[in-house]
């Protein structure tokens, strides 16, 4: 049996109509109005612990490093090969802790790819365009049109590009973005749906008492 998170319940004389979660570290802290009742707090909170815990399932990337450099593999075949006639294959692919400057690096000589642990919260499709990113250094070192031609095989390219700005326009502290390398790497935690009173990154919210 898996292990039930912690859950943190917070009333707010602010919110009136809506029920929102969240994750925050190893708790998920929903957020309810005042005025609910006890009965409606454990009904209301079983189900978006239920939400958060689903939608984490959906945007979950690849935990480990041999499914990360599977994954690496079947995107550079998918994306990569049709434009270039082969495959370029890294060596290995893995998540470091140590990388805190950019999402993720490339070593083209020993074609070595490591992305950074902190994008393990981040939706799957951003993962892949930051792996698509690296692939694409495996043959082209520079951040030239050729490069940039190979990552936008990538459908999400764009997309998730927008999702790494928006992200780092949100952080209050830290270095500017630089992009010299690969895509930057600063963040702690998911930017996702905020759909009522936004306190948190990735609420999930839901109408709760009617006006």
């Amino acid at each position: 049996m898996s292990e039930q998170p912690k859950v943190e319940v917070r009333r707010s004389a602010r919110r009136r109509r809506t029920v929102t979660a969240y994750r925050e570290a190893d708790t998920i802290v929903v957020l309810i109005p005042q005025r609910m009742s006890k009965a409606d707090e454990r009904s209301y909170v079983a189900d978006m612990v239920a939400k958060v815990l689903a939608r984490e399932v959906r945007v979950r990337p690849p935990r480990g490093d041999a499914e990360l450099l599977a994954r690496a593999v079947r995107l550079s075949e998918r994306h990569l090969g049709p434009q270039l006639g082969f495959a370029p294959r890294p060596r290995s692919v893995s998540w470091v802790t140590n990388q805190n400057q950019r999402w993720g690096s490339c070593t083209p000589s020993t074609r070595v790819i490591r992305l950074s642990h902190r994008m393990q919260v981040m939706p799957s499709w951003v993962v892949d365009y930051v792996l698509v990113h690296e692939l694409a250094h495996l043959v082209e070192t520079t951040h030239s049109a050729r490069f940039w031609s190979l990552v936008r095989g990538f459908p999400d390219s764009e997309k998730a590009r927008g999702f790494l700005e928006g992200f780092l326009a949100g952080q209050e502290a830290g270095p500017p973005p630089r992009d010299d390398d690969g895509p930057d790497d600063r963040t702690d935690g998911l930017a996702g749906d905020v759909l009522d009173e936004p306190e948190a990154a990735d609420e999930v919210a839901q109408p709760a008492l009617p006006a």
